[in-house]
């Protein structure tokens, strides 16, 4: 059993629950707008998912009001995870993701349906974060069932999913380095609008990771700009997703996510590589190992 010990914040870190200061970096040009309050005491975090009792637990997008959306399931081969199947009754089944779906170039669309052979055979394929690989963004609105917490300074808003401490760093200025080097989380950059929504704008990002759990394909012209709301009266979180990436897909792309605000507890250590072995024979990938020492 992996062992969870109690951790409040990471060193150099103020705690969630600070007072909060409405400002941006050093040298950015926009004006000082007033920030949300992601994080009113240790305690607070957000879980990725609708809590409608029907809804998957927050794995996939969600689709836009309108316009081009994300990668979805064939409904030839409705979707079902564990938890909607036992909700329903039913079978949980594999993703095998809608090839119709018009944003995907014809190599995106080729890379699917290699996927989905492997789905339609009954191979069973976790989500790379299941053996401890960062997923990257968008793909960071997905993870699920453990909340993510937000760490806020002048600076910077930090936003750490429990599990393996996944973090994102977003930098409070309007400008992007000269020369992004392509990495896990990509360069992310933001401001404060309206009193409640924070605008991040991210790009260099690699591509080893996929953009959703169906292993949509990006390319490194990748960008993403999201804008966190918090709504339902402070008691749940919006995510607008805008993707664009021209060597990947026809045309930009909308998605959403909700998360709902989870109390009573600060961030605990929850290690992904403690025991995550396969126990029952499934073709999954390795859990990642340096290419070399860090010392």
């Amino acid at each position: 059993m992996r062992q969870i010990f109690v951790a409040c914040v990471a060193r150099g870190l103020l705690c969630a629950g600070v007072a909060l200061w409405p400002a941006l970096a050093a040298g950015a040009t926009r004006e000082r707008a007033a920030a949300p309050n992601f994080s009113p005491d240790s305690s607070t975090g957000w879980i990725a998912g609708v809590p409608d009792g029907v809804s998957p637990v927050g794995q996939d997008f969600l689709q836009p009001p309108s316009g081009p959306g994300p990668v979805t399931f064939d409904k030839a081969y409705p979707y079902l995870d564990t938890i909607a199947a036992r909700r329903a009754g039913a079978q949980p089944t594999l993703r095998v993701a809608d090839l119709s779906n018009p944003i995907l170039q014809p190599w995106a669309r080729e890379e699917l349906r290699k996927v989905n052979e492997r789905a339609l055979t009954a191979t069973v394929m976790f989500t790379r974060k299941e053996r401890c690989w960062p997923i990257g963004v968008p793909a960071f609105l997905l993870y699920p069932v453990r909340p993510v917490y937000f760490i806020q300074t002048p600076e910077k808003v930090v936003m750490i999913w429990e599990e393996d401490h996944m973090a994102r760093h977003v930098y409070l200025t309007d400008r992007h380095s000269p020369n992004v080097k392509p990495s896990w989380f990509g360069e992310s950059t933001g401001h404060y609008e309206n009193g409640d929504t924070l605008v991040v704008d991210t790009i260099g990002l690699n591509t080893k990771t996929f953009v959703d759990s169906f292993r949509t394909p990006h390319t490194e012209q990748l960008h993403v700009v999201e804008r966190f709301r918090i709504v339902e009266g402070g008691k749940a979180l919006e995510v607008n997703v805008h993707v664009e990436d021209p060597g990947a897909f026809t045309t930009p792309w909308n998605a959403v996510q909700r998360y709902r605000r989870t109390e009573g507890a600060p961030m605990v250590e929850a290690v992904c590589a403690e025991n995550n072995a396969d126990f029952f024979g499934y073709d999954v990938e390795p859990i990642p190992q340096a290419a070399k020492p860090d010392f």
